[in-house]
């Protein structure tokens, strides 16, 4: 197994963004009592995830440290049954070094219609490549269940889970919780244009794959990233 380079001053700060990172999806009204948030420690094959509890208690002393065999490396307590979600995402996408699972209501109600995610605004444009569903439904509780859910998500920052909600995978976990809460703003938006359109999805226009690479070009960029990580640490904190 690989061991981290980071030093320990890095390393407790992704256990913060970690802890953080739990504590907003909560705030965001993705997760409630279920769903989890974790980070690849750089450089090495394990990750920082939450113990069996909702992830708005998610504190940053007492996170553990799992392989991408499930196996608890560090800390106490029983991991969420569903690392195998983040075990195996890691595993077949090493450029992924922060992944979300949340319960996003919007995005449970667009994956039971069976309508895909359309870029409709600036923030879904990060999806432009598309949000596959997965269509078995249950808790994926088995490393087989996980190489599926991998095998799904391919190369794409997300998707959606049928009657269950969403998975997102990105670059680093600050980045994997903020591209979760526009996922959730995508769908809701989504559902509100197909009401007003009485359910004709060929009613809604939807952004050209050019104006698209456009906009997640720009709202990818940092700039507007760590202004989006700033506005969901104060709104999990409290101070909106």
């Amino acid at each position: 197994m690989r061991k981290s380079g980071l030093s320990a001053e890095l390393l407790a700060e992704l256990r913060r963004d970690v802890a953080l990172a739990n504590r907003i999806v909560h705030a965001a009204g993705l997760v409630s009592a279920f769903g989890h948030v974790s980070a690849r420690v750089p450089g090495t094959d394990t990750f920082v995830f939450p113990t069996r509890a909702s992830p708005a208690l998610a504190d940053a002393d007492r996170l553990l440290v799992l392989d991408l065999d499930g196996k608890q490396r560090e800390g106490e307590g029983d991991p969420n049954t569903e690392l195998w979600i983040h075990a195996r995402i890691y595993a077949a996408r090493p450029d992924v070094d922060g992944v979300a699972h949340v319960h996003s209501p919007a995005c449970v109600a667009l994956g039971q219609i069976g309508q895909p995610l359309q870029v409709l605004h600036n923030s879904a444009s990060v999806f432009a490549d598309g949000v596959p569903l997965f269509e078995r439904v249950g808790l994926i509780r088995t490393r087989e269940l996980g190489d599926q859910v991998a095998a799904t998500l391919g190369q794409r920052r997300a998707m959606l889970l049928r009657g269950h909600g969403a998975n997102v995978a990105d670059v680093d976990v600050r980045r994997a919780a903020i591209v979760a809460c526009f996922l959730e703003e995508a769908a809701a938006l989504q559902l509100r244009a197909l009401a007003a359109a009485g359910g004709r999805a060929d009613a809604l226009r939807g952004f050209t794959p050019e104006e698209a690479a456009l906009v997640s070009e720009q709202i990818g960029a940092d700039g507007p990233m760590n202004r989006a990580w700033q506005y969901y640490v104060a709104l999990a904190e409290g101070a909106l």
